[in-house]
């Protein structure tokens, strides 16, 4: 991208491709360009609601009710969300391990559903609701600010009751609501961005926290702007010189280095802050425009594979989720198959382990609808590739088809080990065929377990690399902050591969370590080899999580699952045997319950070794017909080189 120049409301702002650079004399000066020192918000947009949805996009939603099945039954799901709220109980102050984040996520999920019903319906029963759950948390002694994802999540909360409720809200109701974003919300931001705070970490951040914690300060900031001018100034302008930093990292690709779990979370927040600036200031500020941004929805397409699950790598969960951003994302950047997306995860309900986690149950995203645009035709129809490469993040997916649930599907990384919520799995991969889920990532494990974000996290079997799908040497750990490249890349219409360098993640093991996942035989079947070089014999396991049942026979191996078969087979080497062994760890962690590990063993420690496996799915009374030849990784990458020129 180089360097750009942004118009701030009068001044500029030179923003590259490692953040903001302007410095804090700078800001001062931009900041005091106006008598109050509130020149950001000389655009700001009279009266409420001004915060993502206005008035004129409502009459288009509604339109949409009256002639979109889709938009209908969205409705009404939202509605019945909404019915379902009504009778149960509201937000209570309860902090689980250093988090209060469980009960400020239930509160911004249940003030998007009463708010947008009445904005739709007029029905003043949904703004009765909202206010015992808004004013609950009124209650609290504070939001938590010392997790700041809670504060942020619930100044966020409280912005959307507040701004798109304010005509239904007495004026003591709002001084209330007011009161409760600028002393538990926004002041605590500011000490952040003061640097005066100890939760100040996140304003430098550069993955999720920053979307998250900036965007709430942000929609705070911009919904009590009025009446708390300097204030609302002064925590925009901050947000603005902050998130330069984490937009960065999603170039220069789209990708996302946390895995799809913490993709969802980041672009759930991205979103509507820019949303909220477009819509209230009038500017995005040129944050869409960091390089990558617009192909992020192209990354969300390919995570998800066949079976609705996704490539779960790092602290994830397997579920998709709903995608509401989409919508939006696809209008931005005129992407219609974004759209798609939105709409097919929509169509999955309301469950969203992904972003709404801690119990209770989510309502059907609000902004759903409220962003809602139709999607005629999907990426089987639009000739959207089989396979892509995000380089960024050193992250490749592979599929045999679109849009059909029994397509072979494969999810492979290399990447890096020392990326925020990552796992020492560099390596690692999903496989999806005949509408099963074979190989399983078994994503994080309960948060709260002790030092589970500091000195124990190596500790545990889901984060170590035994907890993988990828090859251990002398049962040790990959190095914890070791980086994969994938270092080939190769789509065509037959077959498909990539070849990951993990050299760095064994050093002191061995001097050379490959891997390569290939879809070969047509895209028919699914080939995993590994190349190794070490100075000293090491033990070699290459290890693949499954929920089948396996049943091991030497060189061959068949996995059972729903009346389905993989059958998996040893090519190289001689001597190289299946074992299935248990993928449970010591409690209190997660027993893994009903996962196996199907391992390849070799019969003693070696120097160097090429171990390839070839997996065929059948569905029952089938025969295995596959056959492949087996070639030097090396050769691959040679391949790939020249086909690229």
């Amino acid at each position: 991208m180089g360097c750009r120049i942004i118009a701030l409301l009068g001044f500029f702002w030179v923003v590259g491709m490692g953040g903001g650079t302007m410095t804090n004399a700078d800001e001062k000066k931009a900041v005091n360009a106006s008598p109050d020192g509130t020149a950001i918000l000389k655009t700001l947009r009279p009266g409420h609601p001004r915060l993502l949805v206005l008035e004129r996009d409502l009459e288009r939603v509604k339109r949409l009710i009256e002639t979109d099945p889709t938009a209908r039954r969205l409705r009404d799901l939202i509605r019945k969300s909404g019915e379902d709220l009504l009778d149960e109980p509201t937000v209570k102050y309860e902090i689980v391990g250093p988090r209060l984040l469980t009960q400020s996520r239930r509160a911004l999920d249940r003030v998007y559903t009463l708010a947008t019903l009445y904005r739709l319906d007029g029905d003043k029963k949904w703004v009765e609701r909202a206010k015992k759950e808004l004013f609950a948390a009124v209650a609290f002694p504070d939001w938590n600010p010392s997790h700041f994802l809670d504060t942020a999540e619930m100044t966020h909360a409280f912005a959307i009751g507040y701004d798109w409720l304010y005509d239904a809200l007495s004026p003591d109701d709002r001084k209330t609501i007011r009161a409760a974003i600028v002393e538990k919300g926004l002041k605590r931001g500011r000490e952040a961005y003061e640097g005066t705070a100890p939760w100040r970490g996140w304003t430098k951040a550069h993955h999720n926290w920053n979307q998250v914690c900036n965007g709430g300060m942000i929609l705070g900031a911009l919904a009590v702007a009025e009446e708390e001018p300097e204030l609302a100034s002064f925590i925009v302008t901050s947000a603005l010189k902050s998130l330069p930093l984490a937009m960065a990292s999603f170039g220069p690709d789209g990708g996302w280095n946390e895995g799809p779990g913490y993709w969802s979370y980041t672009v759930r927040y991205t979103v509507p802050l820019i949303a909220a600036l477009e819509s209230a200031l009038g500017s995005d500020f040129g944050l869409p425009d960091f390089p990558g941004f617009d192909r992020t929805g192209m990354f969300r397409l390919h995570f998800v594979g066949p079976t609705g699950k996704t490539f779960n790598y790092a602290d994830a969960s397997e579920g998709a989720g709903q995608a509401p951003d989409m919508h939006w994302v696809a209008r931005r950047f005129k992407q219609p198959l974004y759209h798609w997306e939105a709409n097919r995860a929509a169509k999955g309900g309301v469950s969203d382990p992904v972003w709404f986690s801690g119990g209770g149950k989510q309502s059907q995203s609000a902004l759903d609808l409220l962003w809602y645009g139709p999607a005629p035709t999907g990426p089987k129809a639009t000739g959207a590739p089989l396979d892509a490469l995000f380089k960024g993040v050193d992250v490749a997916f592979f599929r045999s088809a679109w849009e059909d649930p029994d397509a072979l599907y494969v999810g492979f990384k290399g990447g890096d080990n020392a990326a925020n919520h990552s796992h020492l799995d560099l390596g690692t991969f999903v496989f999806d065929a005949l509408g099963e889920r074979w190989a399983v990532e078994l994503g994080g494990d309960n948060y709260n377990l002790p030092a589970y974000f500091g000195k124990e996290r190596w500790n545990y079997y889901r984060l170590r690399t035994e907890g993988q799908n990828t090859l251990l040497l002398n049962g040790q750990n990959q190095a914890t902050k070791a980086k994969a490249p994938l270092i080939a890349f190769r789509s065509e219409p037959e077959a498909a591969y990539a070849v990951a360098d993990l050299s760095t993640g064994y050093a002191g093991q061995a001097e050379k370590v490959w891997r390569g996942i290939a879809l070969v035989d047509g895209r028919k079947s699914l080939l995993v080899q590994d190349e190794f070089t070490a100075s000293e014999p090491v033990e070699y396991a290459g290890q693949m999580h499954t929920r089948a049942a396996i049943e091991v026979q030497g060189l061959e191996a068949t996995m059972k699952l729903s009346g389905k078969i993989l059958q998996a087979t040893i090519l190289e080497p001689e001597g190289a045997v299946f074992k299935a062994e248990s993928a449970a760890p010591p409690a209190p962690q997660n027993q893994n319950e009903g996962v196996r590990k199907l391992v390849v063993r070799l019969p003693e420690k070696v120097k160097s070794a090429r171990v390839a496996v070839l997996f065929t799915p059948m569905k029952a009374g089938g025969k295995k017909e596959s056959e492949v030849m087996v070639t030097p990784l090396a050769e691959w990458v040679t391949r790939a080189t020249e086909s690229s020129k």
